[in-house]
């Protein structure tokens, strides 16, 4: 992405900013967090990326072709968005499961969804029961399984682990990891969990001011900041190294 802006109104009167400037790179197999207070447009620009909004100025570009030369479907295919509150579609489990092959005309890979189930801790659901009758964690776990069954170049993640209690929170961000690792899947995650950031990210961006102000290595985003905005950031919350011991239970398909 290269100088994207979105603006908060347009008029006679002038225009007001949500962010501008915006470039960066999200290389493939890269794992980044994307950061700052509420209100500097994160979310935004994950659907921005996604195709679910459009820029008011800038290029997106994916695989070195420009977004003019991709169609919409396409592009959907290569880069998936995941919610934090998330959508089930009309019917059961294994129709939600099953939505990918049928809108984009690909078998319906059941043993790699039936691992990521069972990886979320979902092995043990009813692929009948209705989608609309599941918990918040459960249609969330449900969606990011639904979204890795794309096999997507990308994966957009914003905020999806909030709404799980900690041992479902670990074993999504093992599955992430893991699924990143194996599959050199891109990632980039939208968290207010800095612990997490940490955890499951190689790199950083960090927005403030109307801008990415920081991109930067997540070790020495954490422990010097470039800028001061950064520096009040990190410090205004309290963050436990990370263990590794998540990477250390990181499993093995075969």
């Amino acid at each position: 992405m290269e100088k994207l802006a979105k603006y908060r109104q347009r008029g006679d009167e002038g225009s007001a900013a949500l962010f501008s400037g915006i470039t960066a790179e999200l290389e493939e197999g890269g794992r980044v967090a994307l950061l700052g207070a509420s209100g500097q447009g994160k979310s935004t620009l994950l659907r921005i990326l996604a195709w679910l909004d459009a820029a008011d100025e800038g290029e997106l570009r994916l695989g070195g072709k420009p977004a003019s030369a991709w169609k919409p479907q396409e592009w959907r295919t290569k880069v998936a968005y995941v919610a934090q509150q998330a959508v089930m579609l009309p019917g059961t489990v294994e129709d939600n499961l099953s939505t990918v092959s049928r809108l984009h005309r690909r078998p319906f890979d059941r043993p790699l969804a039936a691992r990521c189930m069972e990886e979320l801790g979902l092995g043990g659901m009813a692929w009948s029961k209705p989608a609309g009758e599941l918990s918040g964690g459960e249609k969330q776990r449900l969606a990011l399984v639904r979204s890795l069954l794309l096999r997507p170049d990308v994966l957009l993640l914003d905020e999806v682990t909030a709404s799980l209690d900690p041992h479902s929170r670990t074993a999504a961000e093992r599955l992430l990891r893991e699924w990143n690792e194996r599959e050199g899947t891109a990632q980039l995650w939208v968290t207010h969990d800095l612990e997490q950031a940490r955890s499951v990210s190689r790199r950083v961006w960090f927005m403030a001011e109307g801008t990415l102000l920081e991109n930067r290595e997540t070790q020495d985003f954490f422990h010097a900041p470039d800028t001061e905005p950064g520096r009040r950031f990190v410090a205004a919350v309290s963050v436990a190294p990370p263990s590794g011991k998540e990477e250390a239970e990181c499993p093995t398909w075969r």
